[in-house]
């Protein structure tokens, strides 16, 4: 039987990447969003994979969305918790607002969608859960407080999880992009990606979105069935842990 994943903010960046290649892995692949219609139209357009529009900041549109995702592919087997906002500011001048989104989608966001499809999984007695932080989560970032610690978030939940889930067959992992080459790192210019960020990345370069989906497809095989609780640094050398 064809194993059904969820990638959540799987239709644009990392996200499509991750959709792609699991979709390519042989799974069954459903691919959430939040806002853009128009690209998650031209997604499913062109690679065939649906796409279903939700927040996962909202709890019960995630368990509603879920079960949309279910009734249309089957049981969920593997959950990708990918969707993330950023809303940057030095914490002296950070809103409540600020703080409260961030939190909401990037930490919060993973609660709501894991917490649904988590009863399914233990009565299967299979389930994978890869949860996408960041390497911001790991050393912090300025002018990122909200950011940093929604992944730092995401983390512990990654390594608490995963010990409920063992015995019951569902490994729960993270991995930590660090500065990856989708629209939005591409957008910053040129010249303080030259100057100023690659010349940290000791590979000498940008990571690309398919190198963190094969994480994903690895994370997610049957191979990969003695690793949970693990963090994934996918982040060229720039940092350690």
């Amino acid at each position: 039987m064809t194993r059904v994943a969820l990638v959540t903010g799987g239709s644009r960046g990392i996200g499509a990447a991750i959709s792609i290649a699991l979709k390519e892995a042989g799974y069954s692949v459903a691919a959430n969003y939040a806002g853009n219609d128009e690209a998650a139209s031209a997604f499913t357009a062109e690679t065939g994979i649906p796409t279903f529009k939700w927040s996962v900041a909202d709890y019960e549109a995630c368990a509603e969305g879920i079960a949309k995702v279910e009734a249309e592919l089957g049981p969920i087997d593997v959950l990708v918790n990918n969707a993330g906002i950023t809303r940057d500011a030095m914490f002296h001048k950070i809103t409540p607002e600020q703080w409260s989104q961030v939190i909401d989608t990037n930490l919060t966001g993973i609660f709501n969608m894991t917490h649904p499809v988590w009863p399914g999984m233990r009565d299967r007695s299979f389930g994978r859960v890869i949860n996408i932080s960041s390497i911001n989560g790991q050393k912090g970032q300025m002018g990122q407080t909200n950011y940093s610690a929604a992944k730092a978030g995401d983390l512990g939940f990654t390594k608490a999880l995963a010990q409920e889930g063992a015995f019951k067959g569902i490994t729960v992992n993270a991995i930590c992009p660090g500065y990856i080459g989708t629209e939005m790192v591409r957008a910053i210019p040129e010249k303080v990606l030259n100057e100023k960020i690659i010349p940290q990345i000791p590979v000498g370069r940008l990571g690309e979105p398919e190198e963190i989906a094969r994480c994903v497809v690895f994370l997610a095989s049957d191979e990969a069935g003695f690793i949970t609780g693990s963090t994934i640094s996918a982040n060229g050398g720039q940092f350690f842990v």
